[in-house]
């Protein structure tokens, strides 16, 4: 069986075929993943611009779609099955995709699923490792959102906390623009402030009241920016590189003590990393090192499948159509910004 799926939710235009696996408990073969970054379009203004997001995605999916098919040597006569991005992410660039997936699946006459953004992001890492051990315990943190999961099994996805505010990838966007050091704020925190010395500024964990499992930055978001004004931090000055290091440092630190919390309740076999901040090394050093000494095995997708993709979209896919081939979704599917 062959799946085209399609990703739209923020600002990467992306698709991918798929070929299901002969045997359940195999990963599909990613045959092609294409994905056009809108970097920079989206950089003038420090962040993502949503009317421009989606106008550009209507430039982008007709020539990403045929690319990802060239790719795989196919032609859309050949797919068996279709899966879309339903949500959550930006309405806009969502309705894009979610309108041309449909389109698609009902000229050819082909089944239609829609599928969670977020579970995306938590199977990617089942691409390259299909047998990792439940219960697994994943951490998703991205742009727009950072969470915990528990998998108890496969397409089992139960959240243990979500962030109240700013996500983990946001906060790191918001120094870095305020700081004037441009758009992604994450890789360039981390390329200027490595060599810095992570603990030249003091800053505290954050954690809520309530000592839940939930995340929120937006506190911490306001006492870099006080640690800015008061120690003169500017993007040429000479102490850049220790502040952004011991701000990317607690934002790591802060997540993996999440984890650690949220492994002590539910006991996983396994971790999970996942989202475009998992590309982030010192976190991925964090996460690594809290897993050799948990004695817990970690997987992290490998950087290409940590940012939006649309192979991570048709894992989801697969893995539904394959527990249930009449689970499709009507044509008539809506968009969740939420």
């Amino acid at each position: 069986m062959l799946v085209l799926a399609i990703e739209t939710s923020c600002d990467e235009t992306s698709a991918a075929v798929l070929r299901a696996p002969g045997v359940p408990t195999a990963a599909p073969e990613v045959l092609s993943n294409v994905v056009l970054s809108q970097d920079e379009v989206h950089a003038p203004y420090g962040g993502v611009v949503p009317e421009l997001a989606s106008r550009q995605h209507i430039k982008s999916i007709t020539p990403i779609v045929g690319e990802a098919l060239d790719r795989a040597g196919i032609k859309l006569e050949a797919v068996d099955l279709y899966a879309v991005t339903q949500g959550p992410g930006l309405i806009g660039s969502l309705l894009v995709g979610l309108s041309f997936a449909k389109g698609l699946a009902y000229y050819h006459k082909k089944p239609l699923i829609g599928i969670d953004h977020l579970h995306g992001h938590l199977e990617a890492a089942f691409l390259e490792h299909p047998a990792i051990a439940y219960p697994v315990l994943g951490l998703l943190v991205s742009g727009g959102h950072t969470a915990l999961y528990l998998m108890d099994g496969p397409l089992s996805y139960r959240l243990l906390g979500k962030t109240r505010d700013d996500a983990a990838g946001e906060a790191l966007d918001k120094i870095a623009k305020f700081l004037g050091l441009g758009y992604p704020g994450g890789p360039v925190i981390e390329k200027l402030g490595r060599g810095g010395d992570p603990k030249a500024f003091r800053f505290a964990a954050p954690r809520t009241k309530d000592r839940s499992l939930d995340f929120s930055f937006s506190g911490l978001k306001t006492a870099a920016l006080k640690v800015i004004r008061e120690n003169g931090i500017a993007k040429d000055g000479p102490r850049l590189a220790d502040f952004l290091a011991s701000f990317e440092e607690v934002v790591a630190r802060t997540l993996v003590d999440h984890v650690r919390a949220a492994a002590d309740q539910v006991q996983p076999r396994s971790l999970v990393l996942c989202g475009g901040v998992a590309r982030n090394s010192r976190l991925r050093t964090r996460f690594q090192r809290f897993a050799g000494e948990s004695g817990l095995e970690a997987y992290v997708p490998p950087p290409k499948l940590c940012t939006d993709n649309a192979a991570m979209v048709g894992a989801v896919a697969v893995k539904r159509f394959a527990r249930d081939p009449g689970m499709t979704t009507d044509l008539d599917l809506d968009a969740f910004a939420r």
